[in-house]
């Protein structure tokens, strides 16, 4: 039993919001984070969309204005991330494999924080809490923007809903409730 609560720890995130724009820069600064590795499918727009929205581009701005470095974050191709990313100007790692530690780190290091001044924000726990818990970073959970994911992501769904009843029956979590579409 030790053992399944310690694995069950490393899919906890620190904190668990309804979006991005519950993060504020003030939150970040007075718990000393100075970087963000930012998921993007699902966390910041849908998973199905291309470009930011005028909101997710003010919220940036907000992030950018603080001195808060930001690092797109994601499993996806180099040309579904290069879209988002560069008219924003922001530097990203595409095919980040997440869960694994090891572009986690690479992230890090290209925006040359310390490990304590990171934060991981993004929508799965199978992926960017398990990987940013792994590596060390302070996780912030996003209820996903849609309900629909793509068909890679459709199974980690299920096997995520399982480990999230058990956090919000054992009171680590509370409840969200999902966006509509």
């Amino acid at each position: 039993m030790l053992e399944v609560t310690f694995l069950l720890k490393l899919f906890l995130p620190n904190k668990h919001v309804d979006t991005v724009y519950d993060i504020t820069p003030t939150f970040l600064k007075d718990n000393g984070k100075k970087a963000i590795i930012l998921d993007l499918d699902n966390t910041l727009i849908p998973w199905n969309v291309s470009n930011a929205t005028e909101e997710i581009k003010t919220w940036l701005r907000s992030i950018e204005e603080a001195n808060i470095k930001v690092t797109i974050f994601s499993n996806n191709s180099e040309e579904r991330v290069r879209i988002f990313s560069e008219p924003l100007n922001l530097p990203f790692i595409h095919r980040a494999n997440k869960p694994l530690k090891s572009k986690f780190r690479r992230a890090q290091k290209l925006m040359g924080v310390k490990k304590d001044e990171v934060v991981v924000i993004g929508d799965q726990l199978l992926t960017d809490i398990f990987g940013g818990n792994r590596a060390g970073f302070y996780t912030i959970l996003v209820v996903p923007i849609v309900q629909s994911d793509a068909p890679i992501t459709k199974f980690n769904r299920r096997m995520e809903q399982k480990i999230l009843n058990r956090f919000y029956v054992k009171g680590k979590l509370s409840k969200r409730v999902l966006r509509d579409e």
